[in-house]
């Protein structure tokens, strides 16, 4: 687990609200109102890299029709899209061929990660995580390949960031193997660099387990408890996400496709060993955190049994001392300890000598 740091956490009473209502979005998402729920992003890029072992042709394109001569081209040709708008994905499917189903899956959001082959393509839609350090929330972005013989296109719906930098520079590296590989190994390496990424996200929730851990041990209240639970949902939710994961690339494994070269089948199975390593770790993290609020219900118990047991004692010495000024206060003439000229420093030296030999006899016993 990763080393002490201080770390921001989030105001709970802040992040409780926004979280709820995603927590709604994911848990109750309906997937045949999902194209009506998108929002059309505010712009669209469209970059394309075109190339083999011997050239390479970068480009950003101003217009989506300049994609079209790329579905002919020489090479293998990656079209990626930051930002979806049903325009420009419609037109693309539509160059393309690609089944109007896909490209309803394309449009839709909060879909479940899945692999499809349809006609003459490979489709397959999972999660791009991140980890917001701001919020302490596990952030999402829906993410669509598409396989074809000799092209790889991918929509991203955030147009402001990405995890595809690392394959970009292998591409401008004559001598690397994505650059020497067919489409295939393409769509490995881009499913290969979100499932890394995943761990990314799973160290920085290890971070915060553990920084949990400490403030149960030091501070046992109720906004520890409610860090507590958002925490638990965060994992919850990141688990949830990435499981069928799994699925999509054992329907890689499985599939017989023409699309993929059985030299490239190892690469997929180094992909899916990744990720059942990712759930189990995920799995892990859950009950982390449930042991913490098992953790933090133990120290609350454990306070209170401190404050018991202080009360207790008190009450206890006190009793001998109770008794013997409630004896000496009663309204009786007739009692001989009353005439005694001594009798009042005798009697309060006789409740200390008590009480002292009680707090002897307590500490010896080891009761406080």
């Amino acid at each position: 687990m990763a080393s002490k740091k201080k770390i921001p956490i989030p105001q709970v009473l802040d992040v409780l609200n926004p979280f709820r209502q995603r927590k709604e979005r994911i848990m109750q998402f309906n997937p045949a109102v999902g194209i009506a729920m998108r929002k059309p992003s505010d712009a669209v890029k469209i970059t394309v890299f075109n190339y083999n072992a011997t050239h390479l042709i970068e480009r950003t394109l101003e217009n989506v029709s300049d994609v079209f001569p790329y579905l002919e081209s020489n090479g293998i040709s990656w079209i990626n899209v930051d930002g979806i708008r049903k325009e420009e994905v419609h037109a693309i499917a539509t160059c393309f061929m690609i089944h109007p189903l896909l490209e309803e899956d394309i449009l839709s959001v909060g879909q479940r990660a899945k692999m499809d082959e349809i006609g003459e393509h490979l489709f397959c839609l999972l999660p791009m995580m991140y980890f917001n350090a701001d919020t302490s929330i596990v952030e999402q972005e829906q993410v669509s390949i598409v396989l074809g013989k000799n092209f790889i296109i991918s929509f991203q719906d955030d147009p402001t960031r990405d995890l595809f930098d690392p394959i970009r520079e292998k591409l401008r590296v004559a001598s690397s193997r994505v650059r020497n590989g067919m489409a295939d190994y393409l769509c490995y390496s881009l499913l290969d660099v979100i499932v890394d990424n995943y761990f990314v996200v799973l160290d920085k929730l290890a971070e915060r387990i553990e920084l949990m851990e400490d403030m149960v041990q030091h501070q046992p209240n109720t906004k520890t408890l409610a860090r507590i639970n958002f925490l638990r949902r965060e994992v919850l939710l990141f688990k949830r996400a990435i499981v069928p994961v799994r699925e999509l690339v054992n329907g890689f494994l499985k599939s017989e496709s023409d699309l993929l070269e059985d030299r490239d089948t190892k690469y997929f199975k180094d992909v899916y060993d990744h990720i059942v390593q990712c759930v189990e770790l995920a799995e892990n993290y859950k009950d982390m955190v449930m042991n913490l609020q098992e953790m933090y219900h133990t120290q609350l118990n454990l306070k209170m049994n401190e404050i018991m047991k202080v009360l207790a004692v008190v009450t206890t010495l006190m009793a001998p001392l109770t008794l013997i000024a409630g004896i000496y206060g009663m309204n009786f003439t007739n009692m001989p300890e009353l005439r005694s000229p001594n009798g009042y420093f005798v009697t309060l030296g006789s409740m200390g000598l008590i009480l002292l030999f009680m707090i002897w006899l307590f500490r010896k016993r080891g009761w406080f």
